[in-house]
């Protein structure tokens, strides 16, 4: 009886290390989307929030450094690393207060010192060009919330940002592509364009007058991941392997044109030239991302079910357009469309949250029925049973068809 108590204490304890920082990283999105909506000149109900100037803050540190963190400490399986996600989640929730606001970087910094210190460790006992890259990531976080805290531009700040994030997704791409064992030539390909990228942010090139080395930089990634990446290959593949697939592959060609924009576009003498470049990282690339790998690493960090739908090409297709009208209202600086787009990027967020949703629950509901149906009829066999029964198996054999392949990213 205590060994069972017990046992389900440590489960509860388990799940509680995921779901905590899980709920704190979605507050941070939900107030960063909102206080974007604001930045744009959108008026929403209840007045201009305090934390609206925390818009990339919240969504870099407290959505995406807490899922990241959060993501690593479940699959190294350690509980001290779980400190990391939940520093992050921490930071997330004092952003939200201008009196706590100040204490948050502080936060930041303690996670990504412990995600690092975590990639030092991997490194340590597999030293492979994927570790030292994500140590790399991990490190760069670190800098930039660093000079963050010391009051440098924002400008400064978003590129050593996004570099965590480019260098991270970059680093687990090449993972999974070993299993078409890239040649050393690729490898060598992969360190150049990794290190175009973050000699581009040592430079702070997006607080600069011109990005050369970072423009290259993002090229070169991009058509590194279209060539050798395994989604150019898995693409082919039916079902929801095709939609992680597509959505990945978008995300790359967004990359590519991000290094375009920044050699064509000067990220600070151009009108909008920055806001250009740092959202075709951060829609296109990043959240193109998220949405492609959402049925595999939800299920994953939170144990959840879930289940692919092809209504889920609808929110990735308007993630993509709304997209491509911010980067012509920026270049063509129609105020008006940009602040559209940004309200068109929440609906396909919504949209994307809600018809997962529904794909899950209604498979879930569909199966449990069946299962009731099926024990009715060995309960009581004969009569209607055997007709309705044969109903159901050919509607579950439907419902399976698309069921998710968690094997395949």
């Amino acid at each position: 009886m205590a060994t069972a108590m017990s046992e389900r204490h440590a489960i509860a304890g388990q799940r509680s290390l995921r779901v905590v920082p899980m709920a704190f990283a979605a507050a941070a999105l939900i107030a960063g989307l909102w206080s974007g909506l604001w930045r744009l000149g959108i008026v929403m109900p209840g007045g201009q929030p305090q934390f609206t100037d925390m818009h990339g803050a919240l969504l870099i540190s407290g959505f995406f450094g807490t899922l990241i963190s959060l993501e690593r400490a479940v699959a190294l399986g350690r509980r001290w690393i779980y400190m990391a996600p939940a520093f992050s989640a921490a930071g997330a929730l004092g952003l939200l207060s201008p009196m706590t606001a100040a204490t948050a970087p502080l936060l930041f910094i303690a996670a990504s010192v412990i995600l690092t210190l975590t990639s030092i460790v991997v490194v340590n006992r597999q030293p492979l060009l994927i570790t030292v890259v994500m140590t790399i990531a991990a490190a760069s976080w670190g800098v930039g919330t660093a000079i963050w805290f010391a009051g440098n531009t924002i400008p400064l700040v978003t590129g050593w940002w996004l570099s965590f994030l480019v260098l991270t997704i970059a680093a687990e791409r090449l993972e999974l592509s070993r299993v078409f064992a890239p040649s050393p030539a690729a490898q060598v390909a992969f360190v150049i364009a990794v290190g175009l990228v973050f000699a581009g942010t040592v430079r702070g090139e997006l607080n600069g007058d011109a990005a050369p080395l970072l423009g290259l930089g993002l090229i070169a990634c991009s058509v590194w991941l279209l060539v050798y990446d395994a989604a150019r290959r898995t693409v082919m593949h039916p079902g929801q392997i095709r939609f992680c697939s597509a959505a990945m592959l978008a995300g790359y060609v967004w990359l590519g044109i991000c290094g375009l924009l920044l050699l064509a576009f000067q990220p600070q003498t151009t009108a909008f030239g920055y806001d250009a470049a740092v959202h075709t990282i951060a829609i296109g690339f990043v959240l193109s991302m998220v949405f492609g790998h959402a049925l595999i690493i939800l299920p994953a960090v939170l144990k959840l079910t879930l289940h692919y739908s092809p209504a889920l090409y609808l929110p990735l297709a308007l993630l993509h357009g709304s997209l491509a009208v911010r980067i012509a209202s920026d270049i063509l600086e129609w105020p008006g469309p940009r602040a559209f787009s940004g309200a068109l990027t929440i609906v396909a967020l919504a949209l994307f949250a809600t018809t997962l949703a529904f794909a899950s629950a209604r498979k879930k509901v569909s199966a449990m029925i069946a299962t009731r149906f099926h024990d009715t009829c060995q309960a009581n066999p004969g009569g209607s049973c055997s007709a309705v029964g044969r109903g159901w198996q050919a509607f579950s054999r439907l419902s399976r068809r698309e069921a998710p392949h968690s094997q395949d990213r």
